[in-house]
């Protein structure tokens, strides 16, 4: 076991709109709040501190922070930015994280939940293809967006995946 790596704790989003945002995960994936870690009652943080330590364009105001869990998963991060120069989500051909993927047991039923929530799927279910061993037809997924364009994929391999088996190579590292 990896003693200074254990996984990904967290993906974070912004959002346009905090509630909003919190709801059509909630319908949608059935989401729960664990906590906010910055709310607009607490006053928006701004100025050069947070915008160091967040990385952030100079004026731009933090106004909520919320962390959300769906299912058993790593949780979810929203942020809600004031930036009179916010730019609309990423897609897939843009350079750098562009869609995080749900493991979905029943994915007709994650797809009808997506859609009424206000999400958009880009194509009917797909089954997963190329070169995975073990693939088969249970194997699916399809992306879609949420209402303010960020994507999301819901994916299920009931058939499974054949990974790579990396403990001989992790033996071999000094």
């Amino acid at each position: 076991m990896n003693k200074i790596f254990r996984g990904i704790d967290h993906v974070a989003m912004t959002v346009p709109n905090m509630e909003e945002a919190t709801t059509f995960f909630k319908n949608a994936f059935k989401a729960k709040i664990n906590y906010d870690l910055q709310n607009p009652e607490n006053g928006i943080l701004e100025g050069e501190e947070i915008e160091e330590m967040l990385g952030l364009k100079k004026n731009t105001k933090l106004l909520h922070m919320r962390m959300l869990t769906i299912g058993s998963g790593i949780s979810l991060e929203l942020f809600q930015y004031d930036f009179d120069e916010q730019k609309s989500a990423a897609i897939s051909s843009d350079i750098g994280l562009q869609h995080f993927a749900v493991y979905v047991d029943d994915i007709d039923e994650a797809a009808r939940l997506f859609t009424e929530a206000g999400g958009k799927l880009f194509s009917k279910i797909n089954r997963i293809f190329g070169p995975i061993e073990g693939t088969d037809d249970r194997n699916r997924f399809v992306y879609g967006k949420t209402p303010w364009g960020s994507i999301i994929e819901l994916v299920t391999i009931p058939g499974g995946i054949n990974y790579p088996d990396y403990s001989e190579i992790e033996r071999n590292i000094p």
